[in-house]
């Protein structure tokens, strides 16, 4: 009888050890199932800017240089470009957005010269243009290829990749934080 009481417990405990094997192993799944149904995604996998899927084409209008000659895309240069559409008259707001996007490039580091900053219309006087920070003319014909544009709240940022289709837009008052967590991702993408 000893033993008949303890096989039973035996069995017990065996049976409640598989019972929670197969809820841990199918608990887990149907948690997963329905994350993905709900379209949840951890917070390091999205973006922080509207992302364009599928990207807008703008090759056909590329941005003007000062001279109205064209800028070439050079898609074997690698080169991501931060588009910004300065309106007419800008004053403080495109100041401060100057100071933020220069932190953003002095933050990307080593890979910051993969990155060029191209201001359609006048750029502020307390940003020197460079290699990387390119004044450009009003470029009327990419303009008017970018969506969102004129934006009533403010100036906003478009961020194209090397073969020249716009891929990400910050809405005006973006977080720079998160366009410079953006561009450190497309940048692994070389």
């Amino acid at each position: 009888m000893v033993a008949d009481v303890r096989l039973d417990r035996s069995r017990r405990r065996g049976r409640l050890a598989l019972l929670l094997l197969f809820g841990l192993f199918f608990g887990s799944a149907a948690l997963a199932l329905l994350l993905r149904s709900t379209g949840w995604q951890p917070a390091a996998s999205r973006q922080h800017g509207q992302l364009y899927s599928p990207a807008i084409d703008v090759r056909a209008e590329p941005p003007l240089h000062r001279d109205g000659s064209a800028y070439a895309w050079e898609p074997e240069r690698r080169l991501w470009r931060v588009v910004i559409p300065v309106p007419a008259g800008c004053d403080r707001a495109c100041v401060d957005l100057s100071h933020n996007l220069h932190k953003v490039w002095q933050l990307l580091g080593h890979t910051a010269d993969n990155v060029q900053f191209l201001w359609l219309g006048t750029m502020p006087d307390t940003l020197a243009a460079s290699a990387t920070h390119v004044a450009m003319g009003r470029s009327e014909g990419l303009r008017s290829a970018l969506p969102g544009l004129p934006d009533p709240a403010g100036i906003p940022v478009y961020v194209i990749d090397p073969n020249g289709f716009v891929v990400l837009r910050y809405a005006p008052g973006f977080d720079p934080a998160g366009l410079r967590a953006d561009l450190a991702k497309l940048l692994k993408l070389k």
